[in-house]
């Protein structure tokens, strides 16, 4: 099975990351390629990839609040997205691990590169969001 992690640091309390990851309705904001989202369900959504308006993409989301963990597990695909923070004095670390099935495994390198820019995109708007509040 095909799978990658990544890290990025944020000066943004976990708080603050914690809220734009437990929310698919922010996905859009910083997620790369999904350009919409409709909440179905607690813990199920439809995502509409950047420039696919009629590919609707059935979502899974699990929270584990207690361990700073969000999952995201796409229904059509099969990939996962393991999403970990930890607290690093006032910032947050920002983990995530990416598991694509083999008939997926010529995405890797696309999931890398999206996921990588989406990681630093979700520290950065998490940072924005922090000193918006704290004024």
């Amino acid at each position: 099975m095909p799978e990658f992690e990544l890290s990025a640091p944020s000066r943004a309390p976990v708080e603050e990351v914690w809220k734009l990851l437990f929310d698919p309705a922010r996905f859009p904001d910083w997620w790369v390629g999904i350009e919409t989202v409709r909440e179905d369900a607690p813990g199920r959504f439809t995502q509409w990839p950047t420039g696919y308006p009629d590919f609707p993409m059935p979502q899974k989301l699990r929270t584990d609040r207690l361990n700073g963990r969000v999952t995201v597990s796409c229904q059509v695909s099969d990939i996962s997205f393991v999403w970990q923070l930890a607290e690093v004095g006032a910032g947050t670390s920002i983990h995530v691990s990416v598991s694509l099935p083999d008939r997926e495994a010529h995405r890797l390198d696309g999931q890398r590169r999206d996921v990588k820019e989406s990681l630093v995109r979700l520290a950065a708007l998490a940072e924005a969001t922090s000193e918006t509040v704290s004024r």
